[in-house]
C-alpha cells in the first residue's frame, strides 16, 4: 500500500474498502466516485454541513435526517447516498473525510495510478499539466494524477510530491541555498 494509506485510520480504511468492493460488485464505481467527490465538495463549501458532520452534539437521528435532505437536494443517490447514511447511522461521520480519502487512495492503487502533488507560483496551463504528467509518467512507470496547487511564495519553479518523495525546484529554495552559501563565504 502507498504511504498515504498509513495516514488513514483503520475504521476509515475498512469502510472505504467495503464501499469499493460493493461498488465493483454492482458495477457502479464511476457513480460512487462522482457522488463521493461531489459530497466532499459540499462539505468543503458549506460550514454548516461540515459542523453537522464533525459535531458530537447532534444525535445520529438528527444527522441522518439532515444528511438525507442534503443528499436528495444534491442529487446524490444510490450506493453513495446509502453509504453516507450508513456512516451516519453508525455514528462514524467524524471519519467520513478519511473514508473518502481512503476510497480515493485505494481506487487509485487498484487502477495503478499515483498522485503527484504539484505546487507552483502560478496556475499551470492545460498544456503544462499534460507535459508534466508525461514526464512524471515516464519516471514513475504508472499513470499519474496531477493535484495542482498555487503558492506564490515559492516565487517560481515547482515542488512535486509523490508519496513520501519530494523534489523542490522552487526559486525560493534556490535563493535560500544561495543566501546560506553566501553567509559561509563572507
Amino acid at each position: 500500500m502507498t504511504d498515504n494509506v498509513s495516514l488513514i485510520s483503520g475504521v476509515a480504511l475498512r469502510y472505504a474498502s467495503a464501499l469499493i468492493d460493493l461498488a465493483e460488485e454492482q458495477g457502479v464505481i464511476a457513480e460512487v466516485e462522482a457522488g463521493l467527490y461531489k459530497f466532499e465538495a459540499l462539505m468543503n463549501e458549506c460550514e454548516d454541513l461540515d459542523r453537522l458532520i464533525k459535531s458530537p452534539a447532534f444525535t445520529a437521528e438528527v444527522q441522518l435526517k439532515a444528511l438525507t435532505a442534503v443528499l436528495e437536494k444534491a442529487g446524490i443517490t444510490g450506493l453513495t447516498a446509502n453509504f453516507v447514511k450508513l456512516v451516519a447511522e453508525n455514528q462514524r461521520l467524524f471519519a467520513l473525510r478519511s473514508m473518502i480519502n481512503g476510497f480515493r487512495v485505494q481506487l487509485a492503487e487498484r487502477r495503478g495510478e499515483v498522485t503527484a502533488h504539484v505546487t507552483t507560483a502560478q496556475e499551470l496551463s492545460d498544456e503544462h499539466i499534460a507535459t508534466l504528467r508525461e514526464a512524471i509518467n515516464a519516471s514513475e512507470g504508472k499513470n499519474v494524477n496531477i493535484a495542482a496547487k498555487v503558492d506564490p511564495s515559492i516565487i517560481g519553479g515547482l515542488i512535486v510530491k509523490i508519496g513520501s518523495r519530494m523534489v523542490d525546484a522552487s526559486l525560493r529554495t534556490k535563493l535560500n541555498s544561495l543566501k546560506f552559501a553566501m553567509k559561509e563565504v563572507g
